[in-house]
């Protein structure tokens, strides 16, 4: 057994199975599987959508992207606001929903910030967009770093 000192971090588990299996899937099962993400993507709470200045924007990403989070004993609920209209992007942030909602601040901040390299998405989606998708993950972690509730 050999132990590599550089390797990144691990996943939180169910990220870890999110990227195996897009890891595994052959290129048109990724395509599908991100698309399926972008359908399991709750919607905003009602109270978000009255109320869009508690959300912060990522520029960055060339489609909307907006997210808040509430943060309270000891773990972090994820809402985003993504158009329909750009399902690569929904879809990944379906996939951070699913794999940190509710996950502790700790864990959130462990993420590797190109784990989504390791899914084979490069082979599916432009270079802009997988920037894209860096600058959501460096965003989500500084509004956790900096403990930004959202106000009920």
């Amino acid at each position: 057994m050999t132990s590599d000192s550089s390797a990144q971090p691990a996943l939180p588990d169910k990220l870890q199975g999110i990227v195996s299996m897009f890891k595994s899937a052959p290129k048109s099962l990724r395509l599908q599987a991100l698309l399926e993400y972008s359908r399991k993507l709750p919607p905003l709470p009602e109270k978000y959508v009255e109320h869009p200045e508690f959300m912060q924007p990522v520029p960055e990403c060339t489609s909307p992207f907006f997210l808040v989070t509430e943060q309270d004993a000891g773990s972090v609920r994820l809402h985003f606001k993504v158009p329909e209209e750009a399902p690569t992007v929904r879809g990944y942030a379906g996939i951070l929903h699913e794999a940190l909602d509710g996950e502790s601040p700790e864990t959130i901040l462990s993420v590797p910030d190109t784990f989504y390299m390791d899914m084979g998405l490069s082979e599916l989606i432009t270079p802009m967009r997988l920037r894209g998708m860096g600058a959501i993950l460096m965003r989500l972690k500084n509004v956790v770093r900096e403990g930004k509730n959202a106000k009920s």
